[in-house]
């Protein structure tokens, strides 16, 4: 999971980060999943980070996290607790989430 946060968010986000964005989702509602809440907590930590030389990809990143926010809400009742407590983490990020390449023209 971590080497997958480094590639897809922390440094910084890549073209790879928004093809990859749909398949978190993905894997973050599949119950075969060991690590659901880690899976979850990408999202956000790509909502955190920037590309601004590439501001296009910037925007497409952060637009495919933001987009599942009706999804991270379903997680949020989830029965699993840490799954639940990543959804809501990143619901209020999502919420919260103010950024130059997400501002409407």
């Amino acid at each position: 999971m971590s080497d997958l946060g480094l590639w897809l968010g922390e440094l910084a986000v890549f073209d790879a980060t928004v093809e990859a964005v749909p398949f978190l989702w993905d894997l973050a509602v599949t119950d075969s999943v060991t690590s659901r809440s880690g899976v979850i907590e990408l999202p956000e930590a790509i909502l955190e980070h920037a590309n601004p030389p590439q501001i296009e990809v910037q925007r497409a990143a952060h637009r495919g996290a933001l987009d599942g926010r009706t999804m991270a809400e379903v997680m949020a009742r989830d029965e699993d607790a840490a799954v639940r407590a990543a959804a809501r983490d990143l619901v209020t990020a999502i919420d919260n989430h103010v950024c130059e390449s997400c501002r409407p023209a």
